[in-house]
This record gives structure tokens, sequence and C-alpha cells, in this order.
């Protein structure tokens, strides 16, 4: 029960900086010029200052139980390219026009069905799925479908500017032909249509199958560094800055559009803060762990929670309150439940091998976040 009590703030401090992740991201994108590489690059410098200064900083200063070896660096590594390739993922599907009302919580409900696929297959145990473990995949299933179906309606959002606005007005124009819609000349050209939404799909499924590999890779890293937590979280920063940070930079200078020109503080402010947001959060679930948690009720309560402060914050933003269909929130909370039946019913592993400071409960972190 201590462990329980001890745990839980910081498990609620994951939910609070995960569930504000797309809504903060969403709100810094026009001030990058809706570059993505841009607002991948402002998430990759505060996951460098996070996740590589600070882990480097203590090690020196105080050190911590655990060594390095090849094996926790390849693993810890393969972790932070599936974190900052999920990152760009959710920049990639919010500046085609995604909006986080409906992208995280897709993103919430589905990634930890893919982290527990991945965690039974590295544990074979597909002989230990019960009937459960599938309703919850269901669950997941039917209620992204719903919220992906059931989304707020663009002309909700006050400006109409928005980003919301433009990527719902590209698909409604690009159904008509110019004749049908009298000539104007605002429409737009129909091939923008699917490129809009094949962008903010597959940006989607990406962060889905990253995100929901990064835990098992981070807790392979972990097991073989005997523990340690800020030696794969240093590989995983290592990465996030080679993925999200040069690459962004690179690819920036040799495009033809260079940097974005029209930048403003508020855009940098906010981009950066997601990625503190994502970080932070990150690193809430392993202390939790670190203070008495288990997965069988942290992670229930993150995902589940999570995407209910992302929808609060989301609609008051777009002030649609009133505008939101009755079958979206059914939606929403159909993909809470099915993540918390998944993770709950999850097939769970033998004892762990034992290494420094492990936390009891075995998989701790092959279930840990989904966001990075």
């Amino acid at each position: 029960m201590r462990g329980i009590l001890t745990s839980i703030p910081f498990a609620l401090i994951t939910v609070i900086c995960w569930g504000s992740y797309g809504p903060v991201l969403h709100h810094g994108k026009a001030g990058m010029d809706q570059n993505a590489w841009a607002q991948l690059l402002c998430v990759g410098l505060s996951y460098f200052i996070i996740t590589v200064i600070v882990p480097v900083y203590i090690l020196k200063t105080k050190g911590e139980s655990g060594e390095w070896n090849t094996g926790g660096v390849k693993w810890g590594i393969g972790a932070g390219c599936c974190g900052a390739l999920g990152a760009l993922g959710i920049i990639t599907a919010l500046t085609k026009g995604g909006s986080p009302v409906y992208v995280m919580p897709i993103v919430f409900g589905c990634a930890p069905v893919v982290n527990t696929f991945v965690s039974i297959w590295m544990g074979k145990l597909f002989d230990k799925m019960t009937s459960g473990f599938y309703l919850g995949i269901i669950l997941v299933a039917l209620g992204a479908a719903g919220v992906f179906a059931f989304k707020p309606k663009a002309d909700s959002t006050p400006a109409p500017s928005a980003d919301i606005v433009a990527s719902q007005t590209v698909i409604t124009q690009a159904s008509f032909s110019p004749a049908e819609k009298g000539g104007s000349n605002t429409v737009q050209p129909p091939s923008k249509a699917p490129a809009s939404l094949f962008f903010i799909v597959g940006g989607i499924c990406l962060t889905v199958v990253c995100w929901g590999a990064y835990g098992s890779l981070l807790h392979k890293s972990q097991h073989h560094m005997d523990g340690s937590r800020l030696r794969p979280l240093l590989c995983v920063g290592i990465a996030y800055f080679a993925i999200a940070v040069i690459v962004p930079i690179l690819i920036m200078s040799a495009s033809e559009s260079g940097f974005p020109k029209a930048t403003t503080l508020g855009g940098w402010s906010f981009s950066m803060l997601a990625g503190v947001f994502g970080a932070v959060g990150a690193f809430g679930i392993i202390l939790s762990f670190t203070f008495g948690g288990k997965p069988v009720f942290v992670m229930p309560l993150v995902f589940g929670g999570a995407p209910i402060i992302n929808t609060i914050i989301s609609v008051i933003e777009m002030e649609a309150v009133g505008e939101v269909q009755g079958m979206f929130y059914g939606s929403l909370t159909t993909v809470i439940i099915g993540a918390i039946v998944t993770l709950v019913n999850a097939p769970k592993p033998g004892p762990p091998q034992s290494y420094i400071d492990a936390p009891e409960g075995s998989n701790d972190l092959a279930e840990v976040d989904a966001a990075e």
C-alpha cells in the first residue's frame, strides 16, 4: 500500500505531461511556420538537455549502480530511435492538419497494444494470451475508429486559418471539381486531400508502432546494464540528438526552403516545452517504478489518464465543447477502457532475472511509455 501511495504522484506527473504534450506541440506549430522538421528540432533540443546533460552530470558527480556494456547501449540507442521517430510521426500528423483532440487518444490507446505484443514476442509469451487481452484489443480498435470518425468538426475552431479547419477544408473541397464549386479560385487542388490524410494517418501509425516498441527496448537496455536507469536514458538522449537535432538541421540546410523564416518566440517556446513534457513524463514513469509502483496500476493510470487531460485541453482550446458529438466521447472512453483492459490482462513473464534496483513485477519498463 505504501508503494502505491508513494508512486502515484510520479505517475500523475506523467499523466499531466503526456496529456499536455500534443496540445502544446499543436499550439506551437503556427509559430514554427508549419515546419515539422523545425518542431522536431525543438523537441530534440529539450530531450538533449534532460536526457543527456542531466544524466551525464549525475553520473559524474554521484554515480549510479550498474555498468556500461555493448548490449545495453545497442538496445538503449534503439529505444531512442523509436522515441524520436514517434515524435516525428506526431509532429507530421499535426502539421498536416491533424488535431490532438483525436490524434493523441488514438496513439495512447493503440501504443500499449503494440507494446504488449512486442513484449509478448520478446518474452515468447504467446501461450499466455487470454480472452481478456483480446477483448482489450478489440475495444481499442473500435474506440480508435470511433474517435477518428466522430472527431470534432473543423468549423468549431475559432480562427478560419486554424490547421484543423485547413485540413478538413482541403478534404471537403477535394471531393468537388472546380466547375461544381462555381469555378472559385480558392479551391485546393484535389491531389492535396489524400496527401494530407495520408500523412495524418501515416504519422499516427508511425508513432503507434515506434512508441509501442520503445518501452520494451528500454527494458532490454536496463537489463543489460544491471538495472541502471540513467545509462539507458543517456543512450535514448544520444539517439534523440542524432535523429531529432542533427537530421532536421541537415534536411533544412539542404532543402530549397531552408529553415523556417516566419518563426516566433511562442513557436519555439511551445515546441521546446512539448519536448520537456515528453522527457519529464518518461522520467516520471521510471521514478514511479523506483518508489514501489507496479505496472498493473501505474500504466493503466497513465494511459487512461493522459487521453483525458489531452481531450480537456484540446476541446477547450478549440472552443468546441458544445460541438463535440456524444459518440466522440463514447469512443474516447472505449479507447481508454480498452487500453486499461489490455494492460491489465497482458501476459506476464515469470520472475525476472535479478539486477540491481529492479522493481518487483518483472516487466516494469517493458510497459513503460509509449511517449516519449
